[in-house]
Formats: structure tokens, C-alpha cells, sequence
């Protein structure tokens, strides 16, 4: 084939390519991502706002009562079908707030739970949670060393 004809070619797939290719919406996508994550963060402050006032807890105890709840509430969505619905419609708007890694976590056991409880559930939790717990882990631990020896300083 000489470089006119591949030229040629290269022009239909990339003809090809664009008339087949899906459209991509961004600024909708924008606007689901953003005021569905947004949503959820304020479910998140009402969450908080209710151990705080109610149940009189101190700020770090509603913090983490609220990290708990939420982390429970995506499981549970997850579970049963309605944080994936939710997903495909915000994008990166359900999965940058804490539930998204719950949902990371959920998905996969569910996917393999016919596996059995160690060889499916067990072996696949943490397939796409695991780098996350790993690098979070390990930066924790670096920026607590530095802290403490700079304190040290």
C-alpha cells in the first residue's frame, strides 16, 4: 500500500471514528457531577448537624458518626441497585465524596460473592479499594513522620 492509499484509509476510519463515536455532553456532565456531588456532601453537613445538635456530640465524634453514615447509606444503595443508577447519571459527582469509595468497595464483592465468601468476596473487596487504602495508609504515615520531626526541631 503506498502512503497516498494509507493516507486514504486514515481519512474514512477517522470519517468513521467521528460519525460513530458517542457525543459527549461536558457541560452536563459538569452540572449532574456537580450538583450531585454537592447534594450529597449536604446530606453529609444535615447528617453532622443532627449528631451535633441532637445528640449532642462533639464535633470529631459527629465527623466521624457522619463518615460512618454515609459510608453505610452508600453500601446500602449500592446493594440494592440504586447508587449505580446514580452513578451513571452524576459521573464523577457520586463516586469523589466518601460514598463513592464505599460504593468502590461494594461493587466488586457483590460482583463475586458466587465465588464464595473467601475465594470471591474475600479476594475481590478490596480490588479497586485496596491502592487507595494502600497509598492512604502510606501517606498518612509519611506526613505524620515529617510532622513529628519537624516538631522535634
Amino acid at each position: 500500500m503506498s502512503g497516498k492509499d494509507d493516507a486514504r484509509e486514515r481519512a474514512r476510519y477517522a470519517q468513521l471514528v467521528e460519525r460513530f463515536a458517542p457525543r459527549s455532553e461536558m457541560g452536563v456532565g459538569l452540572f449532574r457531577a456537580f450538583w450531585v456531588g454537592g447534594t450529597i456532601c449536604a446530606i453529609g453537613q444535615v447528617i453532622m448537624d443532627l449528631y451535633t445538635n441532637w445528640l449532642q456530640l462533639g464535633m470529631q465524634a459527629a465527623s466521624t458518626a457522619t463518615s460512618i453514615t454515609l459510608v453505610f447509606l452508600s453500601a446500602l444503595l449500592t446493594g440494592i441497585g440504586v447508587y449505580d443508577r446514580i452513578g451513571k447519571y452524576a459521573g464523577a459527582g457520586s463516586i469523589v465524596p466518601i460514598t463513592g469509595f464505599a460504593n468502590s468497595v461494594v461493587s466488586p464483592a457483590m460482583e463475586f460473592r458466587r465465588e464464595g465468601l473467601v475465594m470471591g468476596v474475600g479476594a475481590k473487596l478490596f480490588t479497586l479499594a485496596g491502592p487507595v487504602l494502600v497509598y492512604g495508609i502510606s501517606g498518612s504515615i509519611i506526613v505524620g513522620l515529617i510532622v513529628f520531626f519537624l516538631d522535634m526541631l
